[in-house]
């Protein structure tokens, strides 16, 4: 008995109700005198046809005539069989209860609150979507062969007496009825000129696919929620059950998610759906077309949509609606963003959201207030901020990614907390970027092809602000003192652990106004500074960008801390580190306020020194001149690493990493010689060594020692140094 689909039973029996009641009217209409034997009919009218229609009484079918009519006999065997069928209906619904099943067709007259006459009206459009034999019975009783769907007349027809009384029954089949509101019912094509009675009803394919038991949302996704790791909701617990036990006693519950993270606010989605024993619709609400304006990102005005596009939400909100009713599912609407003017749910939307009787889940990535907008007082409405995922979630999203792959990561728990530490994505970011590390299905990926992803997720806006510098330098490739580079070793060891302290160890709490990172390099030019940034940057596998100032610093009030601004947010969303190089030009002292251009420069320090404060990425400042910062300023920096000029041992060591082993040699090269004659850093070392290797290839021939020496003059004459 347990595969026995007792839903498509009763469907068949209440269809055979219905063949009673066509039956019915077939037999009135032949008893009328219809000639069924006709091979025309229903293709012409005959003069008695028309002569007939004028005697027919007003709103009275034919059969139904005074003069025409069944007799005693006929109608009680038509009343006796349909008694039996009731029985029938009746018993395969006490088999279907103890078999554990529940009928669908009844699940749908239940959760839309059909009428009896909405529920026949239903069987009567659903005939000839399931059986092709009703097309030509349909076109018999229109007398139009032509005409092979359910039409209004038709309904009254088989469900109504004769009479103006019937006409009552039409507002059961208008567009506010259950029946086409919830989208059960559809109009059939080509239906905007034809006469009201004539009018086409067909059954939604949607339906009719899930009454046959094989019902997918064209909406959305309809699934069963995983029951995920607590560490990966980035909402608070309490919070969470706090609204989970408001859906429990309160259904008609409206829940605004609002954060960054669509797929975090998903998870919080699951958590729901799973704690109100609910599966879950997913519906990602768009217009089908151009998009309406995002007014996140800081774009004027409201969104723009047209009517079409307005139509286009409501139409795929209202069949959503009614898929998540037909499946008794939590309905999670993503990009609700798309059905908000200025902040606001358009009134359409809102007013078919506050009639469902089912929690509803609203994900946007912007604020909103239901304001100008009705509530019932069967409703409630509860916003839950669903903020990005913190150090310790991002690790655990690392994890929870990798360990989907096919293959089995190698990754440990520690390089997770790394990818953390150095990346600050989103759960969807990080799903991609694993995603795009992989580069076979055998194979899990490495650390560094993470790294790699990782940089490509993060947005690049500060692209257009900043000069993005390609690390090319290594380890063997900086000349420094051993605590200069232990110092190096010892911010790229902060970078990588400042999730584990800060919010693991629970440091950041109180001792750390943000999880950022920074750093004053100073020293004279050519030292190392660039070359350093670089050796950080290709550490960690994020992204360097150097500012230029001189496009930052405005003389107009205010527009300094503008440009920086937009700096800061840029870089934030890039996972980037900023180079700000010659930073004393624009992090100088703060001098003393003689007149108001005195103050707003102050002002504009003061500025900075909060907001690198606030800013969550790594910070390099670098400078020739350290004594031109403002203590106040080098005070809030986590490491100040001086860069000494190199002595003669650590220029000879330069001469000797900076020349490449490719360069083909005349003999051997005195780079001791030259290390004790030229006090110059490595910079200029760099620059003699390519002035050299031109000078070379312009005598088609190997570096010698003249070709140095002529390219240590020249550089040295650049430098207005004519003697060293």
């Amino acid at each position: 008995m347990a595969n026995i689909d007792f839903s498509l039973q009763h469907i068949q029996l209440e269809l055979q109700r219905i063949d009673l009641r066509v039956q019915l009217e077939m037999r009135r209409m032949q008893q009328a005198g219809q000639d069924i034997d006709d091979t025309l009919r229903g293709l012409r009218v005959t003069d008695a046809d028309a002569n007939a229609l004028m005697a027919r009484p007003f709103a009275t079918p034919w059969g139904r005539t005074p003069q025409a009519g069944l007799n005693q006999q006929d109608t009680r065997q038509f009343a006796k069989a349909e008694q039996g069928i009731a029985k029938d209906i009746a018993q395969l619904i006490k088999q279907a209860n103890s078999a554990g099943q529940h009928l669908r067709l009844l699940h749908l007259a239940e959760v839309f609150g059909l009428s009896q006459f909405a529920l026949d009206a239903f069987l009567i459009c659903l005939a000839p979507a399931l059986d092709l034999r009703y097309e030509r019975i349909f076109g018999y009783l229109h007398d139009d062969l032509t005409q092979k769907q359910a039409t209004l007349s038709l309904i009254l027809d088989l469900l109504c007496e004769p009479g103006t009384g019937r006409l009552r029954w039409l507002s059961q089949l208008d567009a506010d009825s259950p029946l086409l509101r919830h989208l059960l019912l559809e109009a059939g094509t080509h239906q905007a000129h034809r006469p009201l009675l004539s009018q086409v009803l067909v059954v939604n394919r949607e339906v009719l696919l899930w009454l046959l038991g094989e019902h997918t949302s064209r909406q959305g996704e309809i699934a069963a929620p995983t029951l995920l790791a607590p560490v990966l909701l980035t909402v608070d617990a309490a919070q969470l059950d706090e609204v989970s036990q408001v859906m429990l006693c309160e259904p008609a519950l409206l829940v605004g998610l609002t954060g960054p993270d669509s797929l975090a606010q998903r998870w919080v989605a699951q958590y729901l759906a799973h704690h109100c024993g609910r599966p879950m619709l997913m519906v990602a609400l768009h217009t089908g077309g151009a998009a309406p304006r995002d007014t996140s990102e800081n774009v004027a005005g409201p969104p723009v949509m047209d009517e079409t596009q307005q139509g286009r939400l409501e139409l795929a909100l209202r069949r959503a609606l009614r898929d998540a009713r037909l499946q008794g599912a939590l309905l999670v609407v993503e990009h609700w963003q798309a059905g908000l003017l200025d902040d606001v749910p358009q009134m359409a939307l809102w007013r078919h959201l506050t009639a469902h009787p089912l929690p509803v889940l609203l994900c946007s990535t912007r604020t909103w207030q239901a304001r100008g907008v009705e509530l019932p007082d069967d409703h409630l409405l509860r916003q839950l901020a669903v903020p990005g995922p913190n150090y310790a979630q991002c690790a655990a999203g690392w994890a929870y990614f990798l360990a989907q792959l096919p293959s089995q990561s190698a990754l440990f728990e520690a390089e997770c907390a790394g990818l953390a530490s150095q990346f600050q994505l989103s759960y969807e970011q990080i799903r991609n970027a694993v995603s795009g590390a992989r580069e076979s299905l055998k194979q899990a990926p490495t650390v560094a092809q993470l790294q790699v992803s990782a940089r490509a997720q993060s947005i690049p806006t500060i692209a257009g602000l900043a000069h993005q510098i390609q690390p090319r330098h290594h380890w063997a490739d900086v000349v420094l003192p051993d605590d200069q580079k232990l110092m190096l070793r010892e911010m790229i060891a902060m970078i990588r652990q400042r999730g584990q302290v800060l919010e693991g160890w629970g440091l950041g709490k109180k001792l750390a106004a943000s999880h950022g990172v920074s750093a004053l390099f100073a020293g004279p030019p050519g030292t190392g500074k660039t070359m350093s940034a670089e050796i950080i940057a290709s550490e960690l596998g994020i992204d360097l960008y150097r500012i230029d100032l001189s496009t930052m610093v405005s003389k107009y009030i205010g527009e300094t801390e503008k440009n920086l601004e937009k700096i800061f947010t840029a870089a934030e969303r890039s996972n980037a580190i900023l180079f700000f190089d010659e930073a004393d030009a624009i992090f100088g002292k703060r001098s003393e306020v003689k007149d108001a251009h005195d103050r707003y420069a102050n002002m504009e320090v003061g500025y900075l020194l909060q907001r690198m404060e606030r800013y969550d990425g790594v910070t390099i400042l670098a400078t020739n001149l350290r004594a031109n910062l403002d203590e106040a300023f080098t005070r809030r920096l986590h490491f100040v690493i001086d860069f000494p000029f190199p002595d003669e041992v650590q220029r000879l060591l330069l001469w000797q990493t900076l020349f490449p082993p490719t360069v083909p040699r005349a003999g051997e090269l005195d780079f001791g010689g030259l290390a004790r004659k030229h006090k110059i850093a490595g910079g200029v070392i760099r620059n003699i060594v390519v002035g050299a290797c031109y000078l070379a290839a312009t005598d088609q021939g190997a570096v010698t020692q003249a070709h140095l020496q002529h390219a240590a003059r020249r550089e040295l004459q650049k430098m207005g140094r004519l003697q060293d």
